[in-house]
């Protein structure tokens, strides 16, 4: 906010100029502090800060899941966090990582398009040499990897393909596949090279062996499910979709739960010093039921279902006839107070 100079403070002003007291030294500009971010105009940022968060937040969810995967698969302390995300065009990608290296085309199915895994080599090498018996050292020679690495390779980044579909989810019912894996980068030339694509780049430690792992993922590809990349869709689909697990896992466990069927002739309230004189042969009659009337059906202490006795072969059972409604069950549960209170 620019400050207003006063008549007096002006007159004094230049008073002080006129008569020399004030040089120009006395006068300095005011600097500046407000920081100035450099906007390209030839290649405008494609993602939002929300956007970007929350893959930030999809891929600290595979990276979870990577650390365990490869944790059991390498016998080994493997440690995964996600050091950035970044947009970015593919040519500065591509001239960012070594060569040669682990160039992994994925099939970004059902989006269109291509995504790339990078794998640094020191974490390749390291990975090969610990499923080939030894203590997981890297190379520390730069070579291309042999027929028989390169299966090993694949294999291991099947894997880590399977941790990303479960990583997106709640977005999309991602279905990636490894299509081939190069070395260098100049052969894997997905889109163009002015092309925007948003960089993930994840930090791999495998014992004392570290490196990166960079997902590249362009704009062209991702676009389709843009709109869903937004912390409030982000939230909603978490909690629907572990209401939906849970849900699915309750009806999974009861299933198997045994339940208590009886089948109700008839009831009717009876004072105790009746109930106690009871002996074998007495008959208790039953004023509000017929012969013909059907039975209820309790499901433990809940009626549900009409029903008539019958047998099927030398046993008895009864034949559900139809469903209790809601307005009957009241009226049953009514009677049942009733008759406690009678008792």
């Amino acid at each position: 906010m620019n400050e207003v100079l006063s008549q007096d403070e002006i007159d004094q002003l230049l008073q002080a100029i006129s008569s020399g007291d004030s040089g120009a030294d006395d006068f300095k500009p005011v600097s500046d502090t407000r920081k100035i971010k450099i906007y390209d105009f030839k290649r405008p940022d494609k993602f939002s800060k929300e956007q970007i968060r929350t893959v930030q937040i999809m891929h600290e969810t595979f990276a979870r899941l990577t650390t365990t995967s490869l944790s059991a698969q390498l016998r080994s302390l493997v440690h995964v966090h996600v050091a950035s995300v970044d947009q970015l065009t593919y040519e500065e990608f591509v001239r960012s990582i070594p060569t040669p290296t682990t160039l992994a085309v994925i099939n970004m199915d059902p989006l269109k398009g291509n995504a790339v895994l990078e794998i640094d080599p020191a974490i390749t090498f390291s990975v090969i040499d610990r499923l080939f018996g030894g203590t997981g050292q890297g190379a520390k020679v730069s070579r291309d990897l042999t027929d028989i690495e390169q299966s090993v390779m694949e294999g291991i980044i099947v894997r880590i393909l399977a941790n990303m579909r479960e990583a997106w989810t709640q977005v999309i019912d991602l279905r990636p596949r490894l299509g081939q894996i190069e070395t260098n980068p100049q052969f894997a030339q997905i889109v163009p090279p002015s092309e925007m694509v948003i960089l993930v780049t994840l930090e791999i430690k495998i014992g004392e062996e570290a490196g990166m792992m960079n997902i590249c993922i362009p704009y062209i590809t991702i676009e389709p499910i843009v709109s869903k990349l937004s912390s409030q869709f982000w939230f909603s689909s978490v909690r629907r979709s572990s209401t939906t697990q849970y849900l699915g896992t309750l009806k999974e466990k009861l299933a198997d739960v045994e339940m208590q069927l009886v089948a109700e002739v008839a009831s009717m309230n009876v004072p105790i010093r009746d109930v106690l004189n009871l002996r074998v042969g007495d008959v208790v009659r039953f004023n509000n039921t017929k012969i013909n009337d059907p039975l209820t059906l309790s499901v433990g202490n809940k009626k549900k279902f009409y029903c008539q006795a019958g047998t099927i072969g030398k046993k008895v059972a009864v034949q559900v006839i139809s469903k209790i409604n809601e307005s009957d069950e009241e009226n049953f549960e009514e009677l049942s107070a009733e008759g406690e209170e009678s008792i």
